[in-house]
């Protein structure tokens, strides 16, 4: 893939999962280096901040010439301080891929070397260590991208081939140099967003398969309790003016279209005269089942938002100041501010968390034999009274949807001043984010308990040869991880291992 355009959020996909190599465009080093001989030229005589002075509140101090280089290597030796659990190397590629992409732009004044080196780490997959803990979203991720710096001057550790080893044993392994500091390639490199729009990213690709996985699960329910087909149907639909809710919709009347158990509401209780006084089926389904395009539409469309925002960041100069070559200035001001990301993953994992208590909902509701009047309590295919079925399980589905309930609590609206109160009111965007990839790995615990489930209920009715094939194909899937049962067994190795299938397949 050449850099030299706004990248996608399938472009991050490539290079991240698919281990597509990422190369740089003759015209993108070309401005990258304008840029940078720009403010060499452009800052001799003249106070620019992160140049000739110190960072934070201790701008007020000019730096002589003499020890201009070694304010950067000061800036990102004292501010790699993170702390907690290190990013994963999938999230690590996705922040250096961002923060290639926002320095390629030419409006940060740093050297090429820079961009040079991150192509090269991403393509050999080598990831920087960086932690959890430490920023907090105002100026930039500066205590992680203090880390992706570190190792860019060849100190630090990185994880390679699957083991964490310091930085200079693997360059001298991979042939590599470590970049050239030569004006303020340490806060250029610091001052953004990349980390909090790298775990973003990730967040919202995680989300469409967890969306993609609720419909299904959603889908085979309604077939099991052989629902009626008119609360997905186009024209209820259709009289509410909700894009999401149309697609969630059209995704349903597509996954069962070919299902035998659905039926139409004209069929069994319009056409047919009935006299009743208590209806045996009926009538309509309850909101888990029933309201499915009205719960996750709205899950679709903050997905599909959070996924432009991104975008939108990730092809920002994020950093400051700015170099505008062609304004001849350097500007001063707040582009690394993180409360578009911060808002927006606040916002997705409110839905996650709707997701998940949705999937909640309807586990109870299938393992509750006096709701659905149809299958035994808890699912047990065995002995009532002597065997519990799927009873254990949901213990872990509830007590993992209370923990993202309150997980769900605003990041974007908590700020704690900092740095001498220079940094006043901040984003929390990369705790944001953080927080929402918890929710997530979550969700997918709970959509796996449901999955199982849910295939131990297609066991039970006999319905593998009338449900969709959509539904057939997930009942096939977990078939090939766990086995039926009726006899109690250890559950936590197959919920593991459904519950990484559905992440990773």
């Amino acid at each position: 893939m050449i850099l030299n355009k706004d990248l996608k959020i399938e472009d991050f996909q490539e290079v991240v999962f698919k281990k597509v190599p990422v190369d740089l465009d003759d015209a993108l080093v070309k401005r990258v280096e304008e840029s940078f001989q720009f403010l060499k030229d452009f800052s001799k005589n003249k106070v620019i901040y992160g140049v000739n002075t110190g960072f934070g509140p201790m701008a007020q101090y000019r730096v002589s010439e003499e020890d201009r280089l070694q304010l950067q290597y000061n800036l990102i030796r004292s501010h790699s301080s993170g702390i907690g659990n290190p990013l994963s190397p999938t999230v690590v590629k996705a922040v250096m891929l961002a923060r290639l992409n926002t320095l390629s732009l030419g409006n940060s004044g740093i050297h090429t070397s820079v961009i040079f080196l991150l192509r090269e780490l991403i393509n050999r997959d080598i990831t920087p260590l960086i932690f959890e803990h430490g920023g907090v979203g105002a100026s930039g991720d500066l205590v992680q991208l203090a880390h992706l710096a570190l190792v860019l001057i060849g100190e630090g550790e990185v994880f390679y081939k699957g083991d964490r080893k310091p930085t200079q044993k693997v360059f001298a392994l991979e042939n590599l140099q470590p970049i050239t500091i030569e004006i303020r390639e340490g806060l250029g490199l610091m001052n953004g967003t990349s980390t909090m729009s790298g775990i973003g990213i990730i967040n919202t690709y995680h989300t469409r398969k967890l969306l993609e996985i609720s419909v299904k699960l959603s889908c085979a329910i309604n077939e099991l309790v052989q629902a009626y087909d008119d609360h997905f149907s186009e024209a209820l639909n259709a009289t509410k003016k909700h894009a999401g809710q149309h697609k969630i919709a059209e995704k349903m009347r597509n996954y069962l279209s070919d299902s035998q158990l659905i039926r139409k509401r004209e069929d069994h209780l319009y056409h047919n005269e009935t006299q009743e006084d208590i209806f045996k089926d009926k009538v309509q389904e309850y909101y888990s089942l029933r309201c499915v395009p009205q719960i996750l539409g709205p899950v679709l469309e903050t997905l599909e938002n959070a996924e432009n925002v991104l975008e939108r960041e990730i092809n920002s100069a994020n950093d400051n100041p700015i170099i505008i070559s062609e304004d001849n200035h350097v500007y001063h001001g707040g582009n690394f501010h993180g409360d578009y990301i911060s808002l927006e993953m606040d916002k997705l994992k409110l839905v996650v968390t709707k997701l998940t208590m949705l999937a909640e909902r309807q586990l109870n509701y299938l393992l509750n034999s006096k709701i659905n009047e149809i299958f035994p309590p808890f699912m047990n295919l065995g002995k009532l009274g002597f065997n519990f079925g799927m009873q254990g399980v949901q213990f872990t589905a509830t007590s993992t949807t209370a923990e993202n309930q309150m997980l769900s609590n605003s990041m974007y609206v908590h700020s704690i001043p900092n740095n001498n109160d220079n940094q006043d009111i901040v984003s929390m965007g990369t705790n944001a984010a953080l927080i929402c990839s918890k929710t997530i790995v979550n969700a997918f615990e709970v959509l796996a308990i449901e999955a199982v489930t849910i295939v131990q209920a297609v066991e039970f009715s006999g319905s593998q040869d009338k449900i969709s094939a959509s539904t057939r194909k997930i009942y096939e899937e977990i078939r090939e991880i766990i086995p039926a049962f009726s006899e109690d067994m250890i559950m936590y190795p197959y919920i593991e291992k459904v519950k990484n299938y559905l992440m990773e397949n």
